[in-house]
C-alpha cells in the first residue's frame, strides 16, 4: 500500500481560477431579459450582483486572477488533501484505483466556501452591507454565513422549508456565524406569501427560496444577492479544487479514466471536473459523469430550454436543462440536489457529449454512503452519496471487465449534521421515487410560452 493522502504545500495553492468558457467547443447561448427577450446586459444584473461578479459572469478569459485577500482566506483550509480509497477498493475486490478529493475539511464542512469567500470579498469591496441568499440542505447557507462573518457583512438566508425542518443544526451553524435563517416559503416576502396562498403546506424548493432572496435584495439598496451554484462565476470559483487535484494526481503518478461528481445546480461537480473536461476537449480519453437524483432528473429527462432560475419568475431566462420553474421535487434528504434546473455551462457540455449524466435512486445512495463510512471512515453528505454510488458501480464494472481503471470523485462534504437522514434510512423510513413522465410534462407547461434556444431539445 502506498501513501493514503497526497498533500500540496500552501505555496502550490492555485493563484488563478479556470474559466472553461474559453475552451468550450460550442459557445453558450446567452441569458435573456424576460421582459424584452433580448440578450442580457450588465445593467440587467446590476440590481442583483456587484459589478466584479457581473464581469466574471460574462468573461471569456481562460484564467482569472484570485485576489490576494481571497487567497489568504483560502489558506484556512486549502489546499485540500487527495485520498486513495484503499479500503473501499479492497472491500469491492476491484482492480480499479479510487481517489477522492476531500472538500469536507473546510470550516463549513463542504466545497461551498470556495465561491462564498470570493462572493463575500467582491461584495465587500463594492460597498454591499448585506447579502441575501437561498439554501437547500444548508451547506451553501452555512458557508456564506461563515464568509460574510469574515468580511463583516450581514447575511440573510432563505432555507427550503423541508430541509429547515430536517436539518436544524444547519440553521444553528448559520446563526452561530451571525446569519439570519428563515424557512422558505415565508411571510416576509411577496414571493413567499404568494406561494403560501397557493399551498399553505408547501415544503418549499430552491426555486421558491431564490425568489424570496432575490426579492429581499432588490428591495434594499444596501443589499445584493449571492448564488451558491448554477451561474458561471460560481463554477469559475470552484475550479481551485480541480486545479489542485490535477497537481495531486500527477504526484500520485496517475491520471483518471473516470471522473465523477454529484450534480444539483452544478458547483461541486464543476469545481473538480472542469479542468479535466478541458483535457477531454483537447483529446484526453476520459469519462466524466454527473450524478443526479432520479426524483429530480434535470439532465437525464429535462429538455434543454430557456427557463427562469426561480419559481416566481424574477430572474433572467437561462439556457439550461430544466424541469420547469414551478417544479417542486420530492422531499428527499439530498436537499442540495433538489433544483429544477442545471447550470447553463454544464447543460451545454452535456449537449456536446463531454459530460455523461446519470440519475440514481435514493436508497442506493445511502447504501453507498454506509459502505464508504464502514470502509473509509468518513460519513458523507447525502448529496455526496450520489457520487459514491456511481463510483461503486464503476469500480465493480472494472472488476467485471478485469480493467485497472483510475476513478476520481469529489467528496464534496461531510454528513455529520445529516444523521437524521441516515437514521431514517437505517430504520426503513426512506423510499425510492422515480418522477412520473406526466409529472414532468405538467411541470414543463410553465415554459411552453418562453423563447426557445437554438439547441432546444423538448
Amino acid at each position: 500500500m502506498g501513501g493514503k493522502k497526497i498533500f500540496l504545500p500552501e505555496s502550490e495553492l492555485p493563484r488563478q481560477w479556470y474559466n472553461i468558457a474559453a475552451d468550450m467547443p460550442t459557445p453558450m447561448e446567452p441569458p435573456l431579459n424576460p421582459g424584452t427577450g433580448e440578450p442580457l446586459g450588465p445593467d440587467d444584473l446590476a440590481p442583483i450582483f456587484p459589478m466584479p461578479i457581473i464581469e466574471q459572469e460574462v468573461s471569456q478569459e481562460r484564467w482569472i486572477d484570485i485576489p490576494e485577500e481571497v487567497l489568504e482566506k483560502y489558506l484556512y483550509w486549502r489546499p485540500t488533501p487527495l485520498y486513495r480509497a484503499y479500503q473501499l477498493e479492497k472491500h469491492l475486490e476491484t482492480p480499479a484505483k479510487i481517489y477522492f478529493k476531500n472538500e469536507g475539511v473546510s470550516p463549513a464542512g463542504s466545497h461551498k466556501p470556495n465561491t462564498a469567500i470570493a462572493q463575500a470579498y467582491y461584495n465587500k469591496i463594492s460597498g454591499t452591507k448585506r447579502i441575501t441568499t437561498e439554501t437547500g440542505a444548508g451547506q451553501w447557507g452555512s458557508a456564506l454565513a461563515m464568509c460574510c462573518a469574515m468580511f463583516g457583512l450581514e447575511c440573510d438566508v432563505w432555507m427550503v422549508k423541508i430541509s429547515y425542518n430536517q436539518k436544524p443544526y444547519r440553521r444553528i451553524m448559520m446563526e452561530t456565524w451571525g446569519a439570519k435563517c428563515v424557512a422558505s416559503p415565508s411571510t416576509l416576502t411577496k414571493a413567499g406569501q404568494k406561494i403560501l396562498d397557493q399551498d399553505p403546506d408547501s415544503p418549499g424548493s430552491l426555486g421558491i427560496a431564490i425568489s424570496e432572496a432575490v426579492e429581499a435584495a432588490v428591495m434594499d439598496e444596501n443589499a445584493k444577492y449571492a448564488l451558491g451554484s448554477v451561474l458561471n462565476h460560481v463554477m469559475l470559483h470552484q475550479t481551485v479544487n480541480g486545479l489542485e487535484t490535477q497537481k495531486q494526481m500527477a504526484i500520485a503518478g496517475d491520471y483518471p479514466d473516470v471522473v465523477i461528481g454529484c450534480c444539483g445546480g452544478g458547483s461541486n461537480f464543476a469545481g473538480n471536473c472542469f479542468p479535466f473536461v478541458r483535457d477531454k476537449i483537447y483529446g484526453k480519453n476520459i469519462d466524466i459523469i454527473a450524478v443526479e437524483p432520479a426524483s429530480c432528473p434535470t439532465m437525464t429527462r429535462g429538455p434543454f430550454a430557456y427557463d427562469f432560475g426561480d419559481t416566481v419568475q424574477m430572474t433572467p431566462l437561462l439556457p439550461m436543462h430544466t424541469l420547469g420553474h414551478g417544479f417542486v421535487p420530492e422531499p428527499i434528504h439530498a436537499g442540495g440536489l433538489r433544483y429544477h434546473g442545471m447550470a447553463p455551462i454544464i447543460s451545454q457540455l452535456v449537449l456536446d457529449n463531454l459530460i455523461r449524466p446519470m440519475a440514481i435512486q435514493q436508497l442506493e445512495t445511502f447504501q453507498a454512503g454506509i459502505t464508504f463510512a464502514r470502509t473509509e471512515g468518513f460519513i458523507s453528505a447525502p448529496e455526496t452519496n450520489h457520487a459514491i454510488a456511481v463510483v461503486i458501480q464503476e469500480a465493480l464494472k472494472a472488476k467485471e471487465e478485469g480493467k485497472e481503471k483510475v476513478i476520481l470523485f469529489n467528496w464534496s462534504g461531510h454528513g455529520l449534521v445529516d444523521m437524521a437522514a441516515y437514521e431514517a434510512y437505517m430504520s426503513g423510513k426512506l423510499v425510492d421515487h422515480t418522477l412520473a413522465e406526466d409529472e414532468i410534462q405538467r411541470a414543463l407547461e410553465n415554459i411552453a410560452s418562453l423563447p426557445r434556444p437554438k439547441q432546444y431539445t423538448g
